[in-house]
């Protein structure tokens, strides 16, 4: 993990302690807001605890909707971030019990925006910390990599493994994005429980304002 001054971990605690508020939720390309300032999406399997970990660095219990049945994300989310940053919360993927015809959809609208977004800066894809890189998580970095679309893998729950085992997690998460062409070779393993991590992706965001 890089070492953050502490100059960029205040920068990173200002910007997410401010104004925070829910945009609107968006189920085609169409109804997209008007590019502005700068995006960043948060992707991942669902019930990897993309709510979970956007309410953690704003610290705010319910910006967004956090819930056990993986697959309640059914559209795309806007957060505005003081006017500074927009935070986009992408649809889960890899749910097999959600409606086929629903998965294609959400699939399909995740894609699109994912090739077509000017303003997307990064993609911070989540992966379980005690789960790893597994196929369906690939299948979303090659398409990335294909649209050269910057990525970061962030591991969440990490508090649920002993630090050996998480170091070793990490490592083969990194070994596994290492020649990928669109992917940020920083891993940030992070727990919206005890906090670790935070700051550092705190940081690592608004560094890209």
């Amino acid at each position: 993990m890089a070492d953050r001054t502490s100059a960029e971990i205040e920068k990173g605690r200002v910007l997410f302690s401010g104004p925070c508020d829910f945009m609107l939720g968006v189920v085609s390309m169409a109804t997209l807001p008007p590019e502005g300032p700068t995006e960043i999406a948060f992707a991942g399997r669902s019930n990897v605890g993309k709510s979970t970990l956007l309410n953690a660095l704003t610290g705010r219990n319910n910006l967004a909707r956090a819930s056990s049945t993986p697959g309640r994300t059914q559209e795309i989310n806007y957060f505005d971030l003081g006017g500074a940053l927009r935070l986009v919360d992408l649809p889960g993927f890899g749910y097999a019990r959600a409606a086929r015809r629903d998965a294609r959809r959400w699939a399909g609208l995740a894609r699109d925006f994912l090739k077509g977004r000017s303003t997307l800066r990064r993609v911070c894809l989540l992966v379980d910390a005690r789960r790893g890189l597994k196929d369906v998580d690939r299948e979303v970095m090659d398409l990335l990599d294909k649209s050269a679309v910057n990525y970061q893998i962030v591991l969440t729950k990490a508090d649920k493994l002993k630090p050996s085992e998480l170091d070793a997690v990490s490592d083969q998460v990194a070994a596994g994005v290492a020649r990928r062409p669109a992917a940020h070779p920083q891993i940030i393993a992070t727990s919206a429980e005890t906090g670790a991590g935070l700051a550092d992706l705190r940081a690592e965001l608004a560094a890209l304002c």
